[in-house]
């Protein structure tokens, strides 16, 4: 028992060395940003074309990740393999695109064809390399240099270090990128309609019942319409509005209940209806209507575009439709 407690122990001694020198190389990557980055970043930005990113080894499948997350943020990015390159992919590669190239040494051979064929044509080179010397860097329109820091692995060699501080680069790259053409939510919402992602950002709009679909009744109606109404759209709820089609109220079964009586069929809707009822602007994300639905103790919530609608609903939500598109 003791011997394996001391190999545990060895072992977690052993992973949170790696992560302090990852971190120490992450420090020192931050420490030393400074004009070659905005350099980088304005040239990206000025670039009419995509951005290419290319990688031999390691450097590649960190390559593939930067141009992944580039084109999942707003900037057109995809990932050339060098070895293909030489072998007719450099034709993916246009005049107005700027390439990235990812080297921890700047002496990568397979990356000598593309470095060629960008200074051939003219196209903007930013190596990302570790060696500020390099073949890479001294061809570069934009050398990002990465500061030197040892490999997490306990022989020094094993790209660790290396590729955890190129990622970050990247990941830096691409978010500043995002900030500075205001990429929104809605826009991330454009780019990731799968999966977590694009459940967590669907907006109330996305979702809710409208038209014919929407249980409605005048506000002078008499509740045998209303009791039909709301039968017939089945929400459990009908929505009262006045003569201009604006939501004043909502009528739910507690009110009912609460208005129980021989002559209730013979009421107002407008006399049973709750005032002020609860509602949800279309841009809303639907997560929030959930949260609110739960909070109220309610599963139904009106849409309503209180500035561009003047108060007139434009469809109905139900708990139901949040939790089978996944919002919850």
């Amino acid at each position: 028992m003791a011997e394996d407690q001391a190999l545990k122990d060895a072992d977690l001694a052993s992973a949170r060395t790696v992560l302090k020198i990852e971190q120490d190389g992450l420090a020192a990557l931050s420490d030393s940003l400074g004009e070659p980055f905005i350099k980088a970043l304005d040239m990206i930005e000025a670039a009419r074309g995509r951005v290419v990113i290319t990688g031999m080894g390691k450097s590649g499948h960190v390559g593939n990740k930067i141009a992944a997350t580039m084109a999942s943020t707003g900037q057109p990015a995809f990932f050339v393999h060098p070895g293909e390159a030489s072998h007719g992919d450099l034709g993916m590669v246009q005049q107005d695109d700027v390439v990235i190239a990812l080297s921890n040494s700047g002496e990568t051979s397979e990356l000598s064809d593309f470095i060629a064929y960008t200074r051939r044509y003219s196209i903007g080179l930013i190596g990302m390399t570790g060696g500020a010397s390099s073949t890479l860097a001294q061809a570069s329109d934009v050398a990002l240099v990465i500061p030197p820091s040892p490999e997490a692995c306990s022989i020094g060699m094993a790209p660790t270090t290396s590729t955890t501080v190129m990622l970050a680069l990247g990941d830096a790259l691409a978010v500043c990128l995002l900030d500075r053409k205001g990429f929104t939510a809605q826009d991330f919402k454009n780019f990731h309609p799968g999966g977590k992602l694009g459940q967590r950002l669907l907006k109330v709009a996305d979702l809710i019942h409208s038209g014919d679909q929407m249980p409605l009744i005048s506000q002078s109606a008499l509740m045998s319409a209303a009791l039909i109404e709301m039968t017939a759209k089945r929400f459990g709820v009908v929505g009262v509005v006045n003569d201009d089609g604006v939501l004043v109220g909502i009528i739910t079964d507690g009110d009912l209940r609460r208005h129980m009586s021989k002559d209730l069929i013979d009421q107002k809707a407008g006399d049973v209806m709750t005032a002020g009822s609860v509602t949800m602007e279309p841009g809303q994300i639907a997560s929030e209507a959930v949260a609110v639905m739960n909070d109220r103790k309610i599963t139904t919530l009106f849409c309503v575009d209180s500035t561009q609608n003047q108060g007139k609903p434009l469809g109905i939500l139900h708990i139901h439709d949040c939790l089978q598109a996944g919002v919850v």
